[in-house]
């Protein structure tokens, strides 16, 4: 039994050059960046650092991973982090049905070679062997499958959610990209992973995560940019049409709502209304698909009446 092995590599591709490679890449597969995510995306790569982006929900942290798969090629592996997630869960456990039936079959007369059923001590070796192996997220990014070409892609999402002990183990795995499972031995990454944390900010995440890894903050972008996301995700749309959502969902955002929309709820309203033939916004259409953006009683009580009103001028105005 060997004490390390070895992640499935591949012959690392060229990194990109510059930060315009990198903007360009991501724009050519469905993702638009400004100047500073494209920045420290370009930084995480060259450097092999795992990128954190925090900011509110709905900015386009998570697009980020997938955008990056698409370019490069690697495998998409998500975990998806909550409180009491623990290691059977995100890096491996075992297959416990296939050992036990893989224990009852070698037991039964005839299964085995030579005159009785398989040495227990072989048997018991057998159930601990990489076949019954189950990879989660992290060891599946760490030691992908055989014949892939590309590293991985993991995206460690809403880290903000998993509690401090996780964390600490997140921090183990990502210093060195390598995970021991105590009856094989150590993977380790032939080539790291390239890895995106993300985070809502429901608590703070502690210094020392934070330290390993290259940091932005994903702020809601500018109306024209926004404009841009919105033409290229829904473009069913017309053009007036976009315009106004966007400038209807930035003048909401203004509001002091509880749960402002993010650029994922403008791209579905720019759909919602594109699916009902809608061309322009009013009064009348924007209160029956106000649901789309915002998701709480309140938010939508609170945008009623007269601030409908004005969300709806500012609205016209820029389209």
């Amino acid at each position: 039994m060997s004490d390390a092995r070895e992640g499935t590599g591949r012959t690392p591709g060229a990194p990109p050059k510059t930060v315009d490679d990198v903007r360009r890449a991501l724009e050519d597969h469905g993702y638009l960046a400004d100047d500073g995510l494209a920045t420290a995306i370009f930084l995480a790569m060259v450097l092999h650092r795992p990128l954190f982006l925090e900011g509110e929900p709905g900015g386009g942290k998570t697009e980020v991973a997938n955008a990056l798969s698409r370019w490069t090629g690697g495998e998409l592996v998500r975990l998806q982090c909550y409180e009491g997630i623990d290691v059977s869960q995100a890096v491996y456990e075992w297959d416990f049905a296939r050992q036990l039936l893989h224990l009852r079959a070698a037991e039964l007369p005839g299964a085995a070679t030579g005159d009785g059923p398989e040495p227990r001590r072989t048997v018991e070796d057998e159930l601990f062997s990489e076949r019954f192996l189950v990879r989660r997220p992290l060891l599946r990014a760490i030691s992908p499958a055989p014949g892939r070409t590309a590293p991985p892609v993991l995206i460690i999402d809403e880290v903000d959610r998993a509690d401090d002990e996780f964390e600490a183990f997140l921090l183990e795995v990502l210093a060195d990209y390598s995970v021991t499972v105590p009856e094989l031995g150590t993977f380790r990454a032939a080539e790291p992973p390239v890895v995106v944390l993300t985070s809502n900010r429901t608590r703070d995440v502690h210094d020392a995560l934070k330290r390993r890894c290259l940091y932005h903050w994903v702020e809601h972008p500018s109306f024209e940019r926004e404009v841009a996301i919105v033409r290229l995700k829904a473009p069913e749309a017309e053009e007036r049409l976009v315009r106004q959502v966007t400038a209807a969902v930035q003048a909401i955002r203004g509001m002091g709502l509880y749960k402002a929309p993010g650029v994922a709820e403008t791209i579905d309203w720019a759909q919602a209304l594109a699916a009902l033939g809608s061309t322009e916004l009013d009064e009348t259409v924007v209160e029956r698909t106000l649901g789309t953006v915002l998701k709480y009683r309140e938010d939508i009580e609170r945008v009623a009446g007269d601030a409908l009103s004005a969300v709806v001028d500012e609205a016209v105005r820029h389209g």
